[in-house]
């Protein structure tokens, strides 16, 4: 067995944390999430889902991580729980499930910075996202994205991730910045923050039974949580950092770039007239209806390169964090050098992408699964773990280098057994029905 890294820096941890949770589930899936459950609507149910069910969420993985040390499966077992292993190991599972499309998508962002360069999409963006999204040229650009990924992570902690989110994360916020300021310029700028940022209580209310799930699902998803990967993060941290302070900047930092993903999306899809509804949801919010307004847009083959770039930096930065929490298994158990792990896992991810390169209706199919039931599931038995059977230990954990904060760490624990334990039962009942249930359930969709 290898020695275990460590990250150099506690800002290291902080921004390889931040780029896992700043990825494309800001950038991509909070837009058009957005867009097909209410508008501001599901923005507000969202802020409260980060803060009473992702920030409780991600502390009890952080909890469990910097206690034992270890990888997300062995985690479990040094906790005095060795059946419970199993939940370890279906976390694991999940992040590598979700990096199998999400390196397709990846090779999308790719096409899609050449295809700026060229101009190649603005006479006829559906037919160019068509053509790129599927089949064996989106192949070709998944294998590019993953080996970019596969050769980050063989460089170790040290070298390869904290090195590369050190200029990615600051790069994305800068980036982000210079775009909603110049797209507040845009004469649809005032209705798309109205759309994105003036919620309407009537359809808060109406509407809160099933925006609240997906609201729940995405706080989960854009936080990196139900994945393994803050379990693993957490595992390379120092025992005296104080992890509610930690959670609290990566939570911050990743819901002000998810609110400037949405200040920049929507005023461009105002400003061109497209009309927001469920029809601009999945990869039409980004690729399709986003890329139809750059054409229109001053200096627009500049803004094109821009744009795509902050998607590929974030992108990278949270798929480098799916492919760690793999490696990092390997890397404690088995006496194989770090590159050969991460080139291996890098081939089984491959493989198992393809149908989604292939065509998008398997890309949406195995979304489908990751965000409708395998993250809350995860979850909820993390949840149930820390919560219930770990307990007092977890509350001594997070005590430890929290200085004045360590009264919070009550109230934080009987949020996790209660309030969190509720929310994800909830989204993962209607997980559920989405898939299963109903003459139009998701499972069937693909054949």
């Amino acid at each position: 067995m290898s020695e275990r890294e460590t990250w150099t820096t506690r800002v290291g941890f902080l921004l390889a944390a931040i780029g896992s949770a700043v990825g494309l589930g800001n950038l991509w899936q909070f837009p058009f999430k957005t867009a097909t459950n209410g508008g501001a609507a599901f923005v507000a149910f969202y802020l409260v889902a980060v803060l009473v069910v992702g920030f409780p969420a991600m502390l009890a993985e952080f909890v469990l991580g910097r206690r034992t040390n270890v990888n997300a499966v062995d985690a479990f077992e040094e906790m005095g729980h060795r059946n419970w292993r199993l939940v370890g190991g279906f976390a694991v599972f999940t992040g590598f499930w979700i990096l199998s499309y999400y390196n397709v998508v990846g090779g999308w962002v790719l096409r899609y910075i050449l295809g700026s360069v060229r101009g190649a999409y603005f006479g006829d963006p559906a037919g160019y996202f068509g053509a790129v999204s599927s089949g064996p040229e989106a192949v070709l650009a998944q294998a590019i994205f993953l080996g970019i990924v596969v050769g980050i992570v063989a460089f170790g902690i040290e070298d390869g991730i904290e090195k590369a989110t050190k200029v990615m994360v600051p790069s994305i916020v800068v980036l982000m910045i210079a775009l909603a300021a110049w797209v507040a310029t845009l004469p649809g700028a005032g209705e798309g923050y109205a759309f994105f940022l003036s919620p309407d209580l009537g359809t808060m209310v109406a509407n809160a039974g099933s925006i609240i799930p997906f609201a729940v699902g995405q706080a989960f998803f854009t936080l990196s949580l139900g994945m393994a990967i803050m379990i693993t993060y957490s595992s390379y941290v120092g025992e005296d950092d104080n992890l509610i302070f930690d959670g609290g900047v990566i939570v911050v930092s990743n819901t002000l770039v998810g609110i400037l993903a949405g200040i920049v999306v929507f005023p461009i899809l105002l400003t061109i007239g497209a009309e927001i509804t469920t029809q601009t949801g999945g990869a039409g919010a980004l690729f399709v209806a986003t890329a139809a307004g750059f054409g229109t847009l001053p200096y627009s083959r500049v803004f094109g390169v821009v744009f795509f770039g902050v998607v590929l930096i974030a992108a990278l930065s949270s798929a480098i964090s799916l492919l760690e929490v793999t490696v990092a298994y390997a890397n404690d158990n088995y006496g194989v050098p770090r590159p050969y792990l991460a080139g291996a896992a890098g081939l089984g991810l491959f493989v198992l992408g393809l149908p989604s390169a292939w065509d998008t209706a398997w890309l949406t199919w195995f979304d489908n699964f990751a965000y409708q039931l395998f993250l809350p599931l995860s979850g909820l038995l993390l949840t149930v773990f820390v919560g219930w059977i770990v307990g007092r230990d977890a509350v001594d954990e997070l005590r430890r280098g929290a200085d004045g904060l360590g009264s919070f760490s009550d109230v934080w624990l009987w949020t996790l057994r209660l309030v969190v334990l509720v929310a994800l039962l909830g989204t993962l009942a209607l997980g559920v029905q989405t898939m299963f249930l109903g003459s139009d359930a998701a499972f069937f969709a693909p054949f």
